[in-house]
């Protein structure tokens, strides 16, 4: 692909709209998983008590199922972008190539 098409790909209405839309995404997903992992974080920091709290049988605490909570959210986080690229952005991805007339 030559400079001429990729600059006007960049410059399309479409590619913009693409670019706004996935990095919109990816930024509230990325502070979703920070405000997850660093309020465990600041829980355990500020308030590690709350850790010596039994919640399953006699020696499982309240942190093992905060942390699988953390993973599971991971996933979750994962599966809503991917969702979202599988759809909307494939979608925006076809609509440029057909613009342009590429494969």
């Amino acid at each position: 692909m030559d400079q001429s098409t990729v600059e006007k790909i960049q410059q399309s209405e479409s590619f913009q709209t693409l670019v706004k839309h996935r990095t919109s995404l990816a930024i509230k997903l990325t502070i979703a998983m920070l405000v997850i992992y660093y309020g465990f974080i600041a829980l355990i920091a500020f308030n590690p008590a709350i850790f010596k709290m039994i919640v399953i049988g006699s020696n499982i605490t309240i942190g093992v199922p905060m942390g699988v909570g953390i993973i599971l959210s991971a996933f979750v986080l994962t599966g809503i972008y991917v969702r979202k690229a599988n759809s909307d952005f494939d979608e925006l991805s076809e609509k440029i190539k057909a613009e342009h007339h590429l494969s």
